[in-house]
């Protein structure tokens, strides 16, 4: 993050921090609590060694950085994690077109085990195949590698089709309240079936009307081969953004040493909001090979993006 756009984010979120200063002592800054918490979620340390750093004590930073997650999600979330319309659905599903030749696509779908410590008296509840204790964060990203949809406090036993199944977005969906467009001829279908939008996810989840799985490998051919590629091809942008956010973010690189399932669901919501918001300002589109004329030898050459707060829609759950 450029200073800059750190400069821009102080500015979004000190309105929204009240703190005041009293007889006793001078309250921590607006200014210096979004940094506490910035380092925080940039470095994955501990918070013996932001208070040290800092030169405040343990519990104060402890405290702070529950406050400023909390808010970072709530001041960033209707701006850049909005709930998309039927045309900016509409927009989703032509660039997972245009950029992965994947039609009618409007979102792909994957879980996230994120690490943390064993929380008191839990027991095997978060303990996962992977054999560490986690919580899921479940997403669903567009064409571009911006989150549309998260949502996470799930316990890191379950799979990702069962936390889908309980997830609110499988709700959403089923009970119409995503405003999805409707049907639409697929390119190059001579027959003018009218194919429903959909969304697509890995073999961990159900295969619905409007969820598409890959085929299992046991009955592969020729023609289900090519299916799974091109549903491949859609699927890997929210595990590219997956592995974008724990790179800009390397508290998700370690163990998340709280207690607080509701602290810890605050840092990990304010990490994926703050993607986009990052990916937005400063990140590099995804473009078509076709409409790319700088490329040489099959290497497309990075370009500044062109997004702005209101070009992506997104979904708030």
């Amino acid at each position: 993050m450029s200073k800059e756009r750190y400069t821009h984010l102080v500015e979004l979120l000190v309105p929204h921090i009240h703190q005041r200063d009293t007889h006793m002592r001078e309250c921590v800054s607006a200014e210096e609590r979004i940094l506490i918490t910035i380092r925080y979620l940039a470095t994955g340390a501990t918070f013996t060694s932001i208070s040290l750093y800092f030169a405040r004590g343990d519990s104060t930073v402890s405290r702070i950085i529950g406050e400023i997650t909390a808010i970072i999600w709530d001041a960033l979330k209707d701006i850049y994690m909005p709930t998309p319309d039927k045309n900016q659905w509409k927009i989703i599903a032509q660039r997972f077109h245009l950029l992965w030749n994947l039609p009618n696509c409007l979102g792909a779908l994957d879980g996230k085990h994120i690490r943390i410590e064993k929380l008191p008296n839990s027991g095997s509840l978060n303990f996962n195949y992977k054999s560490y204790h986690s919580i899921v964060l479940m997403a669903c990203s567009d064409a571009d590698g911006l989150f549309i949809y998260i949502e996470t406090g799930f316990a890191g036993r379950n799979s990702d089709g069962g936390i889908f199944r309980a997830s609110a977005i499988k709700h959403f969906i089923e009970g119409d309240n995503l405003d999805l467009p409707t049907p639409l001829r697929l390119p190059n279908d001579d027959n003018n079936y009218k194919f429903p939008f959909y969304f697509v996810g890995d073999e961990a989840f159900p295969l619905l009307h409007y969820l598409l799985r890959p085929y299992p490998q046991r009955v592969l051919d020729n023609t289900k081969r090519i299916f799974n590629y091109r549903l491949s091809r859609g699927r890997k942008t929210v595990e590219c953004a997956f592995g974008m956010m724990t790179g800009m973010f390397q508290v998700l690189s370690t163990a998340i040493r709280c207690h607080d399932n509701i602290k810890i669901n605050n840092i990990v919501k304010s990490v994926c909001i703050l993607h986009n918001y990052v990916r937005k300002r400063e990140g590099l589109p995804y473009r078509a090979y076709e409409e790319n004329s700088n490329s040489t030898h099959g290497i497309i050459q990075p370009q500044q993006i062109q997004l702005n707060a209101q070009s992506s829609p997104k979904l708030f759950s």
